[in-house]
């Protein structure tokens, strides 16, 4: 049985201590899109060493940064075929600013199995601290597996962010490149859905398509420059759901919005009249 909830859930997946320097925060930088304007002072921020700062964003790859083997969804009760396997959800919660440079220990476990009835949900959690044992940040990752559900869990939750109201506070479209998930995959995830044609064919895909996570950090720029004024420090959470494909050479639309509870956001792609591809983004602040 490729799930086994009993055996799953709450099963402890170990520890991992993992460095990082500046050049890796620099290519992670790149590959999210940052240095498009490459003269302006709030873009050299992102892409020089002797002003650099960190995304929180960088903090989700980080544990795993230059991969050099495809991920494999291989858990204690668990194990699926890559090819069935999307990003659903992520989000990061931030405890200290993150270092440019650093050591730290990532300890993580499988939260939650939820049986949605044609796939399933895989929750993974991540508690992230440096050599000393102080908290840097946590992550909570949902996987989506298709044709895996029907094991008789949990559906798990039901509860969505509300979308929005009124007119956004503020657009942007983001260009991203044709080579956008070659460079992206450099820093970790070597999954051939985002390389490999006949493989994106087998997973159902005509072609290619980005990183979730690629999307993911664009958008968390997008919404740190426009909303908080560049000031990564700022951020206390970001999180959002994955709820469509993009395809490297799209153009994204990001709509802004502030709320009581912080910034929010709904990401489509311009190129296919406007199919949403990122929602439920919410950024808080600390």
């Amino acid at each position: 049985m490729p799930i086994d909830p009993d055996v799953a859930v709450g099963a402890d997946l170990g520890k991992t201590e993992f460095a990082w320097t500046s050049t890796d925060v620099l290519l992670y930088h790149l590959a999210v899109g940052a240095g498009g304007h490459p003269t302006e002072a709030s873009e050299l921020k992102y892409v020089l060493e002797d002003r650099l700062q960190v995304l929180p964003t960088f903090g989700v790859v980080a544990p795993n940064f230059r991969m050099f083997e495809p991920p494999a969804v291989s858990f204690p009760g668990i194990d699926i075929d890559l090819s069935k396997v999307l990003h659903g959800t992520q989000s990061i919660t931030v405890h200290a600013r993150l270092p440019v440079a650093g050591r730290a220990t990532s300890r993580a476990r499988i939260a939650d199995v939820w049986d949605k009835g044609k796939a399933a949900v895989i929750v993974q959690e991540a508690e992230v601290v440096d050599l000393a044992g102080a908290p840097l940040w946590t992550t909570t990752t949902g996987i989506f597996a298709r044709g895996e559900g029907g094991f008789g869990g949990s559906r798990g939750p039901a509860l969505r962010l509300p979308p929005p109201v009124g007119a956004p506070d503020m657009v942007v479209e983001l260009p991203t490149l044709p080579q956008q998930a070659l460079l992206y995959r450099l820093c970790g995830d070597r999954n051939p859905l985002h390389a490999d044609p006949s493989f994106a064919e087998k997973a159902g895909f005509d072609r290619p398509i980005l990183h979730g996570l690629c999307t993911y950090g664009m958008v968390c720029k997008a919404m740190v420059d426009e909303m908080l004024k560049g000031d990564v420090t700022a951020v206390g959470s970001f999180s959002a759901r994955f709820s469509g494909v993009v395809f490297p050479g799209e153009t994204l639309r990001v709509r802004m919005w502030e709320t009581d509870k912080g910034y929010q956001a709904t990401t489509t792609s311009i190129n296919r009249n406007d199919a949403v591809v990122l929602d439920e983004t919410m950024l808080t602040v600390r």
